[in-house]
């Protein structure tokens, strides 16, 4: 896979990993961010902004926690619009990932019945 279609395709499911990762549990954007780094390999740069933009939509709500290592933590938790866009984003990712898969899948029969030629 090419360098530019992986940083699309992460873009594009960015919001909804974010907001499956709060759905299991509240946190803070450094912790996210790292997450978010280990597990589909997205910069840290990115969350910030993405985090204010899901606040100013009414998808996550704020509050704070003291920390053992500084200053209290801001930690982002969903609000009931963020778990309905996230039920809303989850269902159109997997019609969309069902029907990229049906695309891909190597049947020539389908592909001429359809009109295509092979």
């Amino acid at each position: 896979m090419t360098d530019s279609l992986l940083v699309q395709l992460r873009k594009g499911v960015l919001d909804m990993c974010v907001l499956a990762m709060l759905a299991q549990q509240d946190g803070y954007a450094y912790d996210i961010a790292s997450r978010l780094a280990q597990d589909i390999g997205m910069g840290e740069g990115t969350i910030y902004p993405l985090m204010r933009r899901m606040q100013a939509d009414g998808l996550v709500k704020t509050y704070l926690e003291e920390s053992s290592s500084g200053p209290p933590r801001k930690y982002y938790q969903l609000t009931r619009a963020g778990h309905a866009a996230l039920a809303a984003q989850r269902t159109e990712w997997n019609s969309f990932v069902a029907s990229v898969a049906r695309v891909l899948a190597d049947n020539p029969s389908s592909a001429r019945a359809a009109g295509g030629a092979r």
